[in-house]
């Protein structure tokens, strides 16, 4: 039965990105080394092009959700760049092969064609997160759908009840400022826990709705 997942790095004090995000800066300030631990794993390595890393207990985590993802759902952030496409209509922060290999729907305020890229399509939707919802589903069939980031995507969906389960991967960081995962979320927002995996840079919290 296909669920809606959240897999997202959080710091220790809450944020899933630093201060003063640019598109230089996407991250903002330290909001790289938020992502370390994942960068080190051979699965992620091997979804990326790359050769080498390390198999460990994050390794499963990260196996997991790539194997069971048949369509991804980011914000605008994270897919690359702010405003109006005209004179950026580019391939955002993924280059020519993404890593996704399967559709991913784009949340924004400004209309775009699909973006074709090897093993990869991004559809642009305007028409909010419901409508983005909708597509996925259509798209995924029997796999899950994966909610990717940024903060304002995860809170959006969460508001609106559409989180089957929820994975922070918390890492032992602290940014002191930038932008907070669960900021705005409704406190009547019920979760259980479903498990914990410890990785040796970061540890794996899982919840459910209740």
């Amino acid at each position: 039965m296909s669920r809606v997942r959240v897999g997202i790095t959080m710091s220790l004090d809450g944020y899933v990105a630093g201060p003063d995000q640019s598109l230089d800066d996407p991250l903002g300030k330290g909001g790289e080394q938020l992502h370390e631990w994942v960068i080190e794993l051979a699965a992620w390595r091997e979804e990326h092009g790359m050769e080498g890393g390390e198999v460990n207990a994050s390794s499963a985590v990260i196996d997991g959700s790539l194997a069971r993802a048949g369509a991804t759902i980011m914000g605008r952030n994270m897919f690359g760049g702010r405003g109006p496409w005209e004179g950026q209509e580019w391939n955002g922060w993924w280059g020519d092969e993404p890593p996704f290999h399967h559709p991913v729907f784009v949340l924004t305020h400004h209309p775009r064609e699909p973006l074709e890229l090897t093993g990869t399509t991004f559809y642009f939707v305007t028409d909010g997160v419901e409508s983005a919802m909708q597509q996925a589903r259509d798209a995924a069939g029997d796999k899950d759908i994966m909610i990717g980031g940024g903060a304002q995507a995860v809170q959006q969906y969460l508001n609106a009840g559409l989180v089957d389960e929820l994975r922070i991967d918390l890492v032992p960081l602290l940014l002191g400022d930038g932008e907070r995962l669960l900021a705005g979320v409704n406190p009547e927002l019920k979760l259980k826990p479903a498990g914990v995996v410890v990785g040796p840079r970061a540890t794996h919290l899982t919840y459910q709705r209740a």
